[in-house]
């Protein structure tokens, strides 16, 4: 186990966690565990107090909840003592199911009862000071970097470790219990109605088929030393020809070895709605199950489950390995009623539901090697003498989000041959790659899983073009707005509800069809993304350059005085969606002019190259590619350029940083208002402003929004405000956007006075890339202590305040850690081979 992993006592929960600032956003609480699961295969989660309590099985869909029956548990009897059985889960059932079990005692203050470790995509549970084997489970799932293959597998690998340190035998024995959950992922309401939330952001009904069971049955399997179990339902027997099988049919695998050195039990049909004594009287006694192979469907209103043990005998210091496989097999998500795509995973197991077992025999005979290829990949991250432990963790640990994030990866085709893929913004804004958000949180997928993220950016590329007329109700101002409007940029590739990747434009908070940042965040990830892959994929250039024209010809209608920067509206227009910014300003300003340079090089590049065995999209993608065209287009893109050059400096700078805007009148210090100065050195471009003005700049932010900002939070004045916080309140992070000496401009103001976790990542890779390595480092410190120590573990919020709430979770824009990685490797790449 890495020492950089970060842990926590089993069971023992947090003095001051963090809560949800809008009670209509969503707060599980702080019990979240590193996820299981590939990619967009569906994942389930462990918490540090040893239940299963997340379930992401069904695409683009949450449910969070302790099911009992999926369970660890372990008998131990030393010779000569009386038996002792626990439960693994420092957690019973709330609603009193398995009344007869023994559950496992939480940690206290005083006294542990073991940790629970995790460096995703592995995690560790060790039990001490109860047992009297030393007892150890390590579980993951093969996520490997630059792999498009076992990455998108659905199964989980769980390794345990028994130690005997005594002088006597102990006989102990491991059972894995699951629930037959088929038929349960997927929504009962196949065509919800959307409704506007009080936020004013857009929601639906999710409506899960928990505990409908019908149908559901269970087998032993003996496969020559393979043995377990699978769960299943009888309609996934069904031969359904040509259309695909229902969402949430498939089934589930429990798998272990058998061999002359343990005893395998198992039991096929037990009551997990009970009170567990038809499991728990035989295992608790001796650690055995009672072999009953009883494969009866599952009667209505009739729950099952199966369950398999492992018993064997340790003499006295040694020491036995036990694997156990948990495999799924759920072959298709369903969007809106009648829009059906296949996961990824099935181009290697199948489309039938019927591929769980052969799932878990292929983790069986490579665990060991997917093991060994995870260490290999974050071996360059690990063994960084000079970087902390902490910054360690949190790389590794924040990449929980592409599994966890409500992920979709469908199989392949000639268009897209590794699928299409797609993380939403957050689980309360569950749409998908919000643009201005993955402008900061996509370096992750971009240095480990490079064609995944191409593959998202093309979907943007596709999307630009098209229109969608739907009528819609602004949540913010009530304003009257259509979808999408031609040439647009969409603000997301759509919803779960929908149709992701061709209904885009979701989210209706704002018309985002008036974002000032969203063509520039376009453009500046398309060449991002062909420049740090190696700059040599034309191909994907010529796949952006039509839409990359598109976007920022429609960006450019909005510069209404003619002074070559479009201006923003006064209506919040990007992706600070609840901050006013008016006329030209430093945020959009910058990335336009950032945007510009990389169009120019993007359009070089493609001058300069042979594109006769290129492939094109559509017949106007390829006209848009004529040299005499083209460089007509790059002449115009260095005229607005130029005008921008000359406006962006003069009408902005105050001696110290840059002015929020010109139309405002305020004198609030934005923390991020040079982004897009950071992009257009990242990719080599001019400066959007000179060194001098960028250096001043950090200082300023580092100086109002950090230090002074924390030290107002921990004031009196902060205290006249209504802000209840400790005088030993830890620092926070950087703000958003503060007056000079730290204090709010308006105490009320949301945006402005959130500590946004991305943004703050952001800013340090910034920060890093300009020399200011010790202020980047101190401030991303104080963004995972708070994570980290908060009770906002894999589930990262977008913001936290100093009141000691956050909101919305599971976040996609602190994935930004990995910006701060590739400043400080110059992007070296990680892979597992």
């Amino acid at each position: 186990m890495p020492p950089c992993a970060w842990s926590r006592p089993i069971g023992l929960g947090w003095e001051r966690p963090y809560t949800v600032r809008y009670t209509s956003n969503l707060d599980d609480g702080p019990w979240h565990g590193a996820p299981l699961g590939g990619f967009g295969a569906g994942s389930l989660g462990r918490s540090p107090r040893g239940e299963f309590n997340f379930w992401h099985m069904d695409g683009g869909e949450h449910v969070f909840a302790n099911l009992p029956g999926c369970q660890f548990a372990v008998f131990e009897q030393a010779e000569g003592d009386l038996p002792r059985t626990y439960a693994l889960s420092s957690e019973p059932p709330a609603d009193g199911s398995l009344g007869d079990w023994a559950w496992y005692p939480a940690s206290t203050a005083e006294r542990s009862t073991g940790t629970y470790s995790a460096l995703y995509p592995r995690s560790w549970f060790t039990y001490e000071n109860v047992l009297q084997t030393h007892l150890t489970c390590e579980q993951f799932s093969p996520i490997l970097a630059g792999n498009y293959q076992e990455t998108s597998y659905p199964v989980a690998v769980f390794e345990w470790t028994a130690h005997n340190p005594t002088d006597r035998p102990i006989t102990v024995s491991i059972l894995l219990s699951w629930e037959n959950t088929v038929g349960w992922f997927t929504n009962a309401l196949k065509n919800p109605e959307i409704t506007v939330r009080d936020d004013g952001s857009p929601e639906y009904e999710y409506q899960p088929r928990w505990g409908e069971s019908e149908g559901n049955f269970n087998r032993w399997i003996e496969d020559f030393s393979r043995v377990g179990c699978t769960l299943l339902n009888l309609e996934g027997l069904i031969d359904s020809g040509d259309r695909p099988l229902a969402e949430g049919m498939g089934q589930w695998a429990l798998m272990t070895v058998q061999n002359p050195a343990v005893e395998v039990f198992h039991h096929t049909r037990w009551n997990p709605a009970g009170d567990g004594s038809d499991l728990w009287r035989d295992f608790s006694r001796s650690g055995d199950l009672s072999d009953e192979s009883d494969d009866r469907p599952a009667k209505a209103g009739e729950r099952i489950g199966a369950a398999i043990a492992v018993r064997f005998t340790l003499r006295p210091g040694k020491t036995r390995k036990i694997p156990f496989i948990l495999a799924w097999d759920f072959p298709t998500t369903e969007f809106k009623a009648g829009v059906t795509y296949y996961r990824r995973y099935t181009d290697f197991f199948g489309r039938n539901g019927q591929g769980a077992w052969s799932i878990a025999r292929t983790a069986l005979k490579h665990y060991d090697a997917w093991r060994e290829g995870i260490i290999a990949w974050q071996k360059p991250v690990l063994d960084r003498p000079d970087w902390p432990d902490w910054f360690k963790m949190g790389l590794l640990n924040e990449l929980y989000d592409l599994t966890a994030g409500a992920t979709v990866w469908s199989a392949a085709d000639e268009r897209d041959p590794k699928g299409q893929f797609a993380v939403a913004e957050c689980l309360d804004y569950r749409w998908y790659e919000s643009l201005d958000v993955r402008l900061y949180g996509s370096f992750g997928l971009l240095l480990l899983w490079p064609e995944l993220e191409k593959a998202v950016m093309r979907a943007f590329a596709r999307a630009i073009p098209t229109a969608d007329a739907t009528p819609r109700i602004i949540g913010y101002n009530r304003a009257a707005a259509v979808r999408k409007i031609a040439d647009a940029t969409p603000h997301d590739l759509g919803a779960p509800n929908e149709h992701p990747w061709e209904a885009t434009n979701y989210t209706s908070y704002q018309d985002c069809n008036l974002w000032k940042d969203l063509p520039c965040d376009f453009v500046l990830q398309v060449y991002r993304d062909y420049q740090l892959t190696g700059a040599s994929d034309q191909q994907f250039l010529v796949d952006c350059w039509d839409s990359v024209e598109r976007s920022l010809a429609y960006l450019k209608t909005f510069d209404q005085d003619g002074d070559g920067i479009p201006e923003n509206s006064g209506a919040p227009d990007q992706t600070f969606d609840d901050w006013r910014l008016v006329g030209v300003s430093a945020y959009c300003g910058g990335l336009w002019i950032a945007a510009l340079e990389a169009a120019i090089a993007i359009g070089q590049v493609l001058l300069e190259a042979d594109l006769d065995d290129l492939t094109y999209e559509s017949d106007r993608a390829r006209a848009a590619l004529d040299r005499s065209r083209l460089a007509a287009t790059l002449a115009t893109y260095q005229d607005w350029l130029t005008q921008a050059r000359s406006v962006y400096h003069l009408a902005l700078w105050n001696g110290q940083s840059y002015r929020l805007d010109t139309g405002s009148g305020s004198d609030v210090v934005m923390a991020d208002q040079l982004c897009g100065q950071f992009y257009a050195r990242l990719l080599g471009l001019p400066d959007v402003v000179d060194s001098a003005a960028v250096r001043r700049t950090i200082e300023t932010v580092y100086d109002s929004c950090f230090v002074k900002f924390n030290a107002f939070c921990r004031s009196d004045r902060a205290r006249e405000l209504g802000w209840n916080i400790p005088h030993d309140l830890p620092n926070l992070g950087v703000a958003n956007g503060v007056l000079p000496d730290g204090s709010p401009e308006n105490p009320k103001a949301t945006h402005p006075l959130e500590v946004w976790t991305g943004i703050n990542f952001g800013l340090a890779a910034f920060w890093l890339q300009m020399g200011y390595r010790q202020e980047a480092m101190e401030v991303a410190a104080a963004v995972v202590n708070q994570i980290y120590s908060g009770g906002l573990q894999f589930r990262t919020p977008e913001a936290i305040t100093a009141q000691n709430t956050f909101r919305a979770s599971t976040y996609l824009r602190p994935m930004a850690i990995w910006a701060m990685y590739g400043i400080l490797t110059e992007f070296a790449p990680l892979t597992a081979r």
